[in-house]
């Protein structure tokens, strides 16, 4: 099954009863292990996550720090990028380099690099630190 139809197939436990906009994303790790995630809205609206948010934390669970791939698919007319927030958060455990696929319910699909989505992102590297070095 593709990361789309994964990320497709978990969307449907979204909890968006305020928006009704439900999203799904699905990310593939080196490993081929793969982790979903869902949107999981708030009444007190901030505190809501993302589903990007939710697969990223569903792979650092399970002792994974890498992503290969990455699907997000939502019920809009045209292909939905990631928040800026998570936009940060998948430059945080992908490569510049690592595609990220956004798909609609009805087929269509946008794939463009991480770089492409977070050009000048914020990394380590301007902490002077590699990660897990916490002061």
């Amino acid at each position: 099954m593709s990361l789309v139809d994964q990320a497709k197939a978990v969307r449907s436990n979204a909890y968006a009863p305020y928006s009704g906009f439900a999203v799904g994303a699905a990310l593939r790790t080196p490993s081929g292990a793969v982790f979903t995630g869902v949107n999981v809205e708030n009444a007190a609206y901030p505190e809501g996550t993302c589903a990007e948010a939710g697969a990223i934390a569903a792979m650092v669970a399970a002792g994974e720090t890498v992503i290969e791939e990455i699907a997000v698919i939502a019920g809009s007319a045209q292909p939905v990028p990631p928040c800026g927030g998570c936009r940060q958060k998948i430059a945080e455990f992908a490569a510049p380099e690592v595609e990220v696929t956004m798909a609609t319910m009805e087929g269509g699909a946008l794939v463009m690099r991480v770089a492409d989505l977070l050009p000048g992102a914020f990394g380590a590297d301007f902490l002077g630190e590699t990660p897990g070095e916490g002061a």
